[in-house]
C-alpha cells in the first residue's frame, strides 16, 4: 500500500510472522456471531474475508502495474549479473580442472611411479638382508660344525674342552637370529626359509644337545678326592683311614689342572646354553636353571650313591672301611667342588643387560656374584659337605632300622660295634670334610686341609646310626 493511501484492512495483522489463519478466523467468526446462539452465520465472516482478499488483490495488481518497468528492468539486471558470475565461475572451474590435470600428470603419476620404486626397494633391501642373515647363519653354522667335532674329538681323536664354550658363544649367535620377530631385527623372517630350518633341525639342535651332554658329563664325572682308589672300592685291602700314596707329584698337579680347566668350562657352557626368559632381565636376576639342575643331579648321585654303599657297609660290616672311604671320597669331592665354584665368577652372557656392577664385571672387574653363591641359594644352604652329611644322615635312620628290624648277624654286629661305629663316622665326617691337597696346598704330595669345624656335622652323623642302636 503507498504512503498516504486509505485502507480499512489491517496490514500490520496479516504482515505480522506470528499470524495464525486458525486464530484469525476463530476471531472473525466470534466477533460477528453471538456466543450463544446455537446456528452460527458464517455467511458475514466469509464475505469479509473475501472482500479483503479482492481488495489485496487490487491492490497488488495496482502495485504491479505502477512498478512493471522498473521490475522488469531490476530483473533483467538481475538475470546478466548472474550470467557474467556464472562465465566468471566457469573459467575458474575450468582453470582449476587444467590444473589439477596437470598436477595429475606432473605429480600423481610420478609419485605413482616412485611409490612403485620406493616398495621395489624395500623388498630387495629386506630380500638382501635376509640373505644376509641366512649368509650369516650358514657361516656360524660351518664354524658349529667346527667346533663340535673339536668338542667330540671327531677326526683328531682329542677332545678340546675349551671349543664347548666356543660352541656356546655361537649357539647363542644364532639363537638370538632365530628368535628375532621385531621389525628391523637381523633374523627377522630366517623361520620361513627352508635351509634355515633344516640347519636348525639337523645341526643346531643336535649339536646344542651334544654340548650340553658333553658339559654335563664333564660334571657328572667330577673328582678330586685325595683317598686312594683301592679304598674306594678298586682294592680288596682297604684301609680305614682312606689315604694312600699319591702319584708323582707333577703329573697328579696336571691331571688336577686339567680337571678344574675342564670343569670351568663345562660350568660356562651350562651357564651359557641356560634358558633365558623372553622379558629382558639383569645379569642378577639371571637364574640358570640348566647349571643349576646339572650340579644338583652330580650332588644327588653322590647322596644316593653314599646312602647305598653306606647301607651295604653296615648290612655287611668287613666291607664298612671302604663304604666309609666310598662316602668321604665323594664328599671330599664335593668340598673340592664348592672350593673351584667359589672361584669362578659368573660368565658374560651376551642376552643379559648389566646394571653398572655388572658392566663392571664385563670391563674385568671383579663382581661378588661366584656360581657357589647360586648354587647354595638354590639348595638353601651354606655348605655343600654340611649339606651332603645332614642330607645323609636324614635317610640313615630308615635303612639302620631296617637291618634292625630283619635281626640276625648283620644287626648284631652292628649293636656289638656301638663304639667303632662312632669313631668310624666320625672320622669319616672329618675325613671327608677335607679339601683335597690338590685344592688345599695348590700342588699335590701334601696332606688335605681341614677347613672350618666339622663337629657338628660328625654328631649328625654318629646320631643318625648309634641313635637308633640304642633304642
Amino acid at each position: 500500500m503507498t504512503e498516504g493511501e486509505p485502507s480499512y484492512i489491517d496490514y500490520e495483522t496479516f504482515l505480522d510472522p506470528d499470524f495464525s489463519p486458525a486464530a484469525f478466523a476463530n476471531a472473525l467468526v466470534t466477533s460477528t456471531n453471538n456466543a450463544n446462539d446455537t446456528p452460527l452465520d458464517l455467511a458475514t465472516p466469509l464475505s469479509r474475508v473475501l472482500f479483503d482478499l479482492q481488495e489485496i488483490d487490487t491492490h497488488i495488481h495496482n502495485l504491479t502495474t505502477k512498478s512493471a518497468l522498473p521490475l522488469l528492468a531490476h530483473t533483467q539486471d538481475q538475470a546478466s549479473a548472474a550470467q557474467r558470475i556464472l562465465k566468471e565461475v566457469e573459467d575458474q572451474v575450468a582453470s582449476l580442472t587444467d590444473g589439477y590435470q596437470r598436477l595429475e600428470r606432473e605429480v600423481l603419476r610420478k609419485w605413482e611411479s616412485a611409490e612403485e620404486a620406493r616398495v621395489a626397494s624395500e623388498n630387495s633391501w629386506a630380500a638382501l638382508r635376509l640373505a644376509r642373515a641366512v649368509g650369516r647363519c650358514i657361516t656360524l653354522g660351518r664354524q658349529l660344525e667346527g667346533q663340535l667335532a673339536e668338542v667330540t674329538g671327531r677326526g683328531t681323536g682329542k677332545e678340546d674342552h675349551r671349543a664347548m664354550v666356543r660352541a656356546s658363544n655361537t649357539l647363542l649367535m644364532l639363537r638370538q637370529m632365530f628368535s628375532a620377530t621385531g621389525d628391523g631385527e637381523e633374523g627377522q623372517g630366517l623361520d620361513r626359509v627352508k635351509v634355515i630350518r633344516t640347519l636348525r633341525s639337523d645341526l643346531v639342535i643336535p649339536a646344542e644337545n651334544t654340548v650340553k651332554a658333553r658339559a654335563q658329563q664333564v660334571i657328572n664325572r667330577f673328582s678330586l678326592s685325595s683317598l686312594s682308589a683301592d679304598d674306594v672300592g678298586g682294592g680288596t685291602t682297604a684301609r680305614a683311614n682312606g689315604a694312600r700314596s699319591p702319584p708323582p707329584a707333577s703329573s697328579t698337579f696336571a691331571q688336577t689342572e686339567e680337571t678344574k680347566a675342564k670343569l670351568s668350562s663345562a660350568i660356562t657352557t651350562l651357564y651359557l646354553l641356560s634358558p633365558t626368559p623372553k622379558t629382558a632381565i639383569t645379569a642378577t636376576q639371571f637364574q640358570p636353571e640348566l647349571l643349576l639342575s646339572t650340579l644338583q643331579g652330580y650332588i644327588h648321585n653322590s647322596l644316593t650313591s653314599s646312602l647305598s654303599s653306606l647301607s651295604r657297609g653296615l648290612a655287611m660290616m668287613p666291607n664298612l672301611d671302604r663304604a666309609l672311604a666310598e662316602v668321604s671320597a665323594r664328599c671330599q669331592d664335593l668340598a673340592a667342588l664348592e672350593a673351584l665354584l667359589a672361584t669362578f665368577k659368573t660368565p658374560v652372557h651376551p642376552c643379559l643387560t648389566y646394571d653398572k656392577q655388572g658392566a663392571e664385571q664385563k670391563n674385568g672387574n671383579n663382581n661378588p656374584e661366584n656360581i657357589l653363591q647360586l648354587l647354595l641359594r638354590a639348595l638353601d644352604t651354606s655348605s655343600l659337605p654340611s649339606y651332603f652329611w645332614r642330607s645323609l644322615a636324614s635317610s640313615l635312620p630308615s635303612r639302620v632300622q631296617e637291618i634292625l628290624t630283619r635281626g640276625g648277624a648283620s644287626a648284631r654286629a652292628l649293636r656289638s660295634n656301638r663304639d667303632r661305629l662312632r669313631t668310624d663316622l666320625r672320622e669319616c665326617v672329618l675325613r671327608g670334610s677335607q679339601l683335597p691337597s690338590t685344592i688345599g696346598k695348590g700342588r699335590s704330595g701334601g696332606e688335605p686341609v681341614l677347613v672350618g669345624n666339622w663337629e657338628r656335622e660328625a654328631a649328625v652323623m654318629v646320631s643318625s646310626v648309634v641313635g637308633v642302636l640304642g633304642r
